[in-house]
């Protein structure tokens, strides 16, 4: 059992003001949005009216009130898990099966990630099935929803099984120095997994082919190479089987980079507007975006892992919980917890990193095209299609916003625009492609 100490206290306090602040923010939004959303902006008429920006609410509010429970139960669980004993209870268990650390530290993580899966696993129905099929955007039968659970919890249970087994066991072997190794390792995975994701894991859920529009393919080469970029992979992928939705997106490391359309947003864009999206896409690629988010992950990656090595050994690390301190996995598993808590208050820093990289891409956008038309039109479609939150709370983006607000981007580009440029029309692009 649980015992009163100064760590106790510290991790209590932390864990309830993770939680609590997560579901302050989606109280403090969704307040926010009703009292500045009422009126459609300026910006967006003509694409959303009236009872679209009152589905938009309703839709925002049903998304935010599931989350909250979700948060509220998940969180509430790991928690009586945690003092109740029944950890304790793991431990005991491990001991009298007499198990080697490596099985022992596999069994104690995954039995309480098993559980909390399993409590999880009705809020991930009723979002798809309830939420997302009442607003119009669920498109999965319960067929392929159950096989992408499927595929998605052998992969990862698969994943984390090898690298945790390989984590205890490096703690064995190199108990001074192993959090050098261990950040070396899962490092070598998560780049592996960036230049391989592409290739053998996406297509696990999907089908990825080139694009189709023989028309659209044409404007696209015509764009890349007036503008001498080299990807060879630009790819449609059948998002339509499981959702409305509409998005793209680039991935990959080295030989593996490609852009993602999803059919969706080729069935309800123009085609000036998809090349607007795809020149942000582009944007990414040029400005070396992903690799610049995997070296900030990187370097917070190896400070995690030092500071996990100097309090692995605290005894009080394993005496607040009632746990003996020979059992190395316990501190990770407590640690974790820790990170993951502590990692939601420094999560505005990455956010912002990825705001100011989403920043640069419609700015690419707007030089590959030359006027910004096209890619405020596509923001527009997005927003009306995706019942996007257009007025979301400052500080709730800070938090949660990868990309800057809708109204952000836009004034941004209108302000970028070149004075008297004209752009280049989509009569223009079209005598360009054919001739």
């Amino acid at each position: 059992m649980a015992q009163i100490s100064y760590f106790l206290i510290f991790f209590l306090v932390l864990y309830i003001a993770q939680t609590l602040a997560v579901m302050w923010l989606e109280r403090l939004n969704l307040k926010h949005m009703r009292k500045y959303g009422r009126s459609v902006p300026p910006f967006f008429e003509g694409f959303i009216d009236a009872p679209g920006l009152a589905g938009i609410e309703a839709y925002s509010t049903a998304k935010s009130h599931l989350s909250c429970l979700r948060e509220l139960v998940s969180e509430s669980l790991l928690l009586v898990l945690i003092l109740s004993g029944f950890l304790a209870f793991l431990e005991g268990l491990t001991v009298k099966w007499d198990l080697h650390a490596v099985p022992a530290g596999l069994f104690f993580f995954l039995a309480p990630g098993a559980i909390l899966y399993v409590v999880e696993l009705p809020f991930g129905w009723y979002d798809s099935f309830v939420v997302e099929e009442k607003f119009g955007f669920n498109r999965s039968t319960l067929r392929l929803w159950i096989a992408d659970r499927l595929k998605s919890t052998l992969l990862g249970g698969c994943l984390t099984a090898l690298l945790l087994s390989a984590l205890i066991r490096m703690i064995q072997v190199w108990p001074l120095n192993w959090w050098l190794w261990g950040f070396a390792v899962i490092s070598a995975v998560q780049i592996s997994l960036a230049v391989l994701y592409p290739v053998l894991i996406a297509p696990l859920f999907n089908k990825f082919e080139p694009v189709r529009d023989e028309l659209l393919a044409k404007k696209i080469r015509t764009v890349m190479e007036e503008n001498g970029i080299r990807l060879k992979k630009i790819l449609q992928m059948n998002a339509g089987i499981r959702s409305r939705h509409t998005n793209a997106y680039f991935t990959g490391l080295g030989k593996t980079k490609q852009v993602v359309l999803y059919d969706t947003l080729l069935e309800s864009h123009t085609h000036q507007e998809i090349l607007a999206v795809l020149a942000h896409e582009l944007g990414h690629l040029k400005k070396k975006h992903i690799l610049k988010q995997t070296l900030i992950f990187e370097a917070s990656l190896l400070i995690a892992f030092y500071l996990s090595y100097r309090m692995l050994t605290w005894p009080v690390l394993y005496s607040s919980f009632g746990f003996d301190p020979r059992h190395t996995y316990i501190g990770l598993f407590i640690l974790g917890i820790l990170w993951q808590k502590a990692g939601f208050f420094v999560q505005p820093f990455y956010m912002a990193v990825s705001r100011h990289f989403e920043r640069q891409a419609d700015l690419f956008s707007l030089k590959i095209l030359k006027t910004p038309a096209p890619l405020l039109s596509a923001l527009k479609r997005l927003a009306a299609d995706n019942m996007s939150n257009l007025r979301p709370h400052p500080l709730y983006v800070r938090f949660h916003y990868s990309h800057p607000p809708l109204l952000e981007r836009a004034a941004l580009l209108e302000k970028a625009d070149p004075p008297g440029s004209g752009g280049v029309t989509r009569s223009m692009l079209d005598r360009r492609v054919t001739g």
